[in-house]
């Protein structure tokens, strides 16, 4: 045996490639269909041993429905899968589970009722004489959770915690199955900037230890720095596989949405008006801790302006947001909007005096599933004599009209148009339509809670374009975002949030992430004007 080929056998070893195959995972010629669409069409992919392979494409692209395929939850029409070279049957996750294979969803797969501990048990409970043994469990999650700097609280409900924390519960699942084959489908969507840099670094440790990794994401940014390679979908199709040393962000742009995209958000200087919200001494309690999640916050926002309040997850946002909306009811304080006191008032109520929420949580709070699209677009609207004759009939030509124009004019795409049920779209599509419904009721105050969250650059550029023209055109925006380049790029005011208060005031042109980083943290405060 020659030198040489003992070298090349060593350094395949390392990467963890084997002398029989390179793949660890092989997705050939696959195809799937739903009523209307054609999800994956003729798709291949390949994911090398020790690797992190991205996946990228716009929404609805097929990037999700492709890696459901992998785990079992859709069966294809046409294709194999092999797995080290073998051809391989994923009839359902549990399959998948048994080869290895393991997946953090976009929309997570959780039990609200149950605890973070009971999530991550759920189907590989430890039992011994039949008694379920939750000890050794959960010494083994706080062990992974230390490890891995993913800090949650294994007795907590579901249901209690952000969605920042059930994102890491749902990795967890896959961590402590000891799967080999990871797939994380945006894992990054609701992560602070912190736990993204943790996150990446998680990623490389795993593809380091021979793990192989198929990563799902719409930040190019992350995947410049954390994938090996990169394959585009676009509308179901292959584009093509690029190694990302060999790339840049404007070509996968580009590939991604068959366009330039402009990176930089272009807007005028602002010029505020009057005042249009105006929240005084609000206190929310808390679901989790003893303390008040928002503690005395007073804030003003004025038509013309946007105003971002930017913070760690968990630091009170939420339930600022809760308050703010009616989701949840003020220990204390006052909303004003347009000087109407809405302290006391319905969803509705404050739905019908201008106030347009996208909620953080678009299943929750944002979407009726199972409903067609058409109705989720006039729900908070139907009422409306547009919508219901007097006999309080719903006008259903009138509702599939204003649904096909919004779809039109959001680019929302699915397979059925107006009559697709929604759970069928694709979360970003979803996404799409939560921002038609909100923004076209031409609202005077514009709340939006990661708005972009799970979009890909091509609609992030839209919806930019979207909160900065409701601005222009005299409305208050109030942004909650996790995105430090959001943050930085799209308000003209921002206002950063640590532990229920508000810590510091700053003008975007006037600072920058580090010191933002420094507020967000905790390590400086300065006093605030409401």
């Amino acid at each position: 045996m020659s030198l040489s080929f003992c070298v090349l056998a060593v350094v395949r070893r390392k990467r963890g490639i084997g002398l029989e195959t390179q793949f660890a995972i092989e997705m050939l010629n696959i195809t799937k269909k739903f009523p209307g669409i054609i999800a994956n069409d003729n798709i291949t992919l390949q994911l090398k041993k020790g690797e992190i392979h991205a996946l990228l494409g716009e929404n609805g692209a097929g990037k999700s429905t492709l890696m459901s395929v992998l785990f079992g939850l859709y069966q294809p029409e046409e294709g194999i899968i092999k797995k080290d070279g073998r051809e391989v049957k994923i009839k359902d996750p549990n399959d998948a589970n048994d080869l290895g294979i393991g997946m953090v969803h976009q929309h997570f797969k959780l039990v609200e009722c149950f605890t973070v501990l009971d999530n991550i048990i759920l189907g590989v409970e430890p039992v011994k004489n039949g008694l379920l043994q939750k000890k050794e469990a959960r010494e083994k999650v706080k062990a992974l959770s230390k490890k891995y700097g993913l800090n949650i609280e294994p007795d907590a409900l579901i249901e209690d915690i952000t969605v920042g924390m059930q994102q890491r519960t749902e990795i967890l699942k896959m961590l402590y199955r000891d799967n080999e084959i990871l797939i994380f489908d945006e894992p990054t969507a609701v992560l602070t900037p912190q736990e993204i840099k943790e996150l990446m670094q998680i990623m490389k440790n795993l593809a380091a230890e021979g793990k192989s990794i198929l990563f799902i994401s719409h930040k190019l940014q992350e995947i410049m720095e954390v994938a090996d390679r990169c394959t585009v979908l676009r509308k179901g199709k292959y584009i093509g596989t690029v190694e990302t040393a060999k790339t840049t962000m404007q070509e996968l742009s580009a590939m991604m949405v068959g366009r330039n995209v402009n990176f930089h958000v272009e807007k005028k200087e602002s010029k505020p008006g009057d005042v249009i919200l105006n929240v005084s001494n609000m206190t929310v309690a808390s679901k989790v801790h003893k303390k008040n999640a928002v503690n005395n916050v007073s804030l003003q926002i004025r038509a013309g302006e946007i105003v971002c309040l930017a913070g760690i997850d968990g630091n009170g946002q939420t339930e600022f947001v809760y308050g703010l909306t009616g989701l949840e009811p003020l220990v204390s304080g006052k909303v004003e909007l347009c000087g109407k006191d809405l302290t006391d008032s319905s969803i509705r109520k404050r739905s019908t005096s201008g106030m347009s929420h996208i909620p953080e949580d678009r299943h929750k709070h944002g979407l009726v599933l199972d409903y067609t699209l058409e109705d989720n677009m006039v729900l908070q609207r139907y009422f409306e004599p547009e919508f219901t004759n007097k006999a309080g009939f719903l006008k259903r030509k009138n509702i599939r009209d204003y649904a096909e124009r919004l779809i039109k004019q959001y680019d929302v795409r699915s397979g059925q148009g107006p009559v697709t049920v929604t759970r069928s779209m694709s979360g970003g599509n979803q996404q799409k339509a939560i921002i038609a419904r909100e923004i076209d009721k031409n609202p005077e105050l514009l709340v939006a809670v990661q708005p972009t969250r799970g979009l890909d650059v091509g609609a992030i550029e839209y919806i930019h374009k979207q909160l900065v023209a409701q601005r222009d055109a005299g409305k208050a925006v109030l942004l909650v975002s996790l995105e430090l380049d959001e943050v930085m790029d799209v308000p003209d005011r921002i206002l950063v949030m640590y532990e229920g208060e508000i810590v510091g005031e700053f003008n975007p042109k006037e600072t920058d992430q580090e010191e933002l980083g420094l507020y967000m943290a905790g390590a400086k405060r300065k006093e605030v004007k409401a």
